[in-house]
């Protein structure tokens, strides 16, 4: 815990001089003034955890002070000190959000006991604030996380699963799949749920920095080391560390991240002694590390330790029955965050959406919707507003069939609906297996009894939905497949 800061306001010097003194040697930083304009500006600046203050000073008193910080909303443990011990200036006190009321001459082992508890009250409502921002935090998390896909649902279970433990994860995921909305999950859902959530990305911190940034560094350790700093270790005591960009940590620091994960002991930059640490690890990458591994990029031995348990988080391409879910979420969240009136999103403007690749995934997918909610001129999105999502003809050969036909299939259904089609299953069943047939006879030049294997077909069934579908019966000829035969 960073030592308590003390203010000691008071008009006379030798007040202002025992208190700063007996404070220093109980470890307390101390700052002091020497009326109450000061003494007020310091605490509203956030200089101080606690203030003993004078109730009679030049221009603005104790009394006054206390007033101004409440109207401020500032809520620091005041001690008002008084030489006049009357009922009036002790309710007055009170009355105006004292902690305290202290006569002269008084105890000063009296007095550090009385500063020892007000700051212990300091911090105790310090937490109070971080957990209520925590919980409002937690509440809101299954807003964060959307999707009711199978894939999602795996996600979810795993989610219960690791939150009952404190084992190290690993996240796995292309950049905008939510690796660190799962970690938030897997944190609050926890038994560290109170304790503090500590994001770091190891990408964007500079390399010399990096090192302090994770175990914190004395002071005059480096030149611009101006006082001790507790680095994200310390600050994660009872919560949990997201280590996100895992795979981009310089070799040297992997060597130490591995020690600390072994030993739960930091070494500060500059330290002469190790500082014990408790928090889960839950980091998270973008990249293959078994890769980065085999090629000398990574620590085989931080890679065990931190892949203890892997979770693998769906890229959108393989979760597209979530788009429709995420659509209505990021224009909710527009509306309230910009202040828009978007109404929705057209179902040609979904059948656009779904239709596309997402290499940015679930981010760039909340991208495009800001774009157009800003750009549109009406209040209901439309195909049109998202002209600008046009994106080059995805390669389909690495994507799952369903999700290919998927929207053929919602085109020919519309079709049906409008009664612009008829006997819709046969038509998609011969629009199927024809080409399927004939690429599978073109890929073996007209050869049916390997076009058969292929296929996984007997060799008789083969020509007999050739037959059907119009394909030519023959072997190939002349150089010529039947494929090139039957389009005569």
């Amino acid at each position: 815990m960073t030592p308590g800061r003390i203010l000691v306001a008071d008009d006379e010097e030798s007040i202002r001089f025992v208190l700063e003194e007996a404070f220093r040697q109980e470890g307390f930083r101390v700052s002091t003034a020497a009326d109450g304009e000061a003494a007020l500006a310091a605490l509203l600046a956030g200089e101080a955890d606690a203030a003993f203050v004078d109730i009679r000073m030049p221009g603005l008193d104790g009394l006054e002070l206390l007033r101004r910080l409440r109207e401020a909303g500032r809520s620091l443990p005041v001690v008002v000190i008084t030489a006049q011990d009357t009922m009036e200036n002790a309710v007055e006190a009170m009355k105006q959000g004292a902690y305290d009321y202290l006569t002269k001459p008084f105890d000063l082992e009296k007095v550090c006991a009385l500063a020892r508890r007000a700051l212990e009250v300091r911090h105790l409502a310090r937490d109070l604030e971080r957990l209520e921002r925590e919980m409002r935090t937690r509440f809101s998390l299954g807003v964060g996380i959307v999707g009711r896909s199978s894939a999602m649902q795996e996600i979810y279970k795993a989610i219960g699963r690791l939150a009952s433990t404190d084992v190290t994860v690993l996240l796995q995921g292309e950049s905008g799949t939510g690796k660190e909305l799962v970690a938030k999950a897997i944190h609050y859902h926890s038994r560290r749920w109170s304790g503090p959530f500590v994001p770091v990305n190891c990408a964007a911190v500079p390399r010399e920095l990096l090192e302090s940034e994770l175990f914190g560094h004395e002071k005059g350790a480096f030149t611009g080391a101006l006082e001790t700093r507790v680095g994200k270790f310390e600050q994660a005591q009872g919560g949990t560390l997201f280590l996100d960009e895992i795979g981009e940590m310089p070799l040297e620091l992997q060597t130490k991240l591995l020690r600390v994960l072994e030993d739960r002991e930091v070494w500060r930059v500059g330290g002469r002694a190790p500082v014990s640490v408790d928090c889960r690890i839950v980091a998270a990458t973008n990249l293959d590390l078994e890769k980065a591994v085999a090629a000398g990029r990574f620590r085989a031995d931080l890679y065990y330790r931190l892949n203890v348990v892997p979770l693998k988080l769906p890229p959108l391409r393989e979760r597209r029955e979530d788009i429709p879910e995420l659509v209505r979420y990021f224009v909710e969240k527009v509306n309230r965050e910009l202040g828009l009136g978007v109404r929705g999103v057209s179902e040609s403007a979904i059948r656009r959406l779904r239709a596309r690749p997402w290499p940015g995934n679930v981010r760039e997918l909340e991208n495009t919707i800001v774009r157009a909610a800003v750009l549109a001129p009406g209040r209901t999105l439309t195909d049109e507003d998202f002209g600008f999502a046009e994106a080059p003809r995805p390669d389909y050969r690495d994507v799952p069939l369903d999700e290919v036909l998927r929207a053929r299939f919602d085109a020919l259904l519309e079709k049906a609906e409008r009664g612009e089609l008829e006997d819709t299953y046969r038509h998609v069943l011969h629009g199927i297996e024809k080409p399927l047939l004939a690429r599978a006879l073109e890929r073996t030049g007209g050869n049916q009894l390997r076009a058969a294997a292929l296929l996984g077909l007997n060799r008789n069934t083969l020509r007999k939905k050739m037959v059907e579908l119009g394909l030519a019966t023959q072997e190939k000829t002349e150089g010529r497949s039947p494929v090139a035969s039957s389009r005569k």
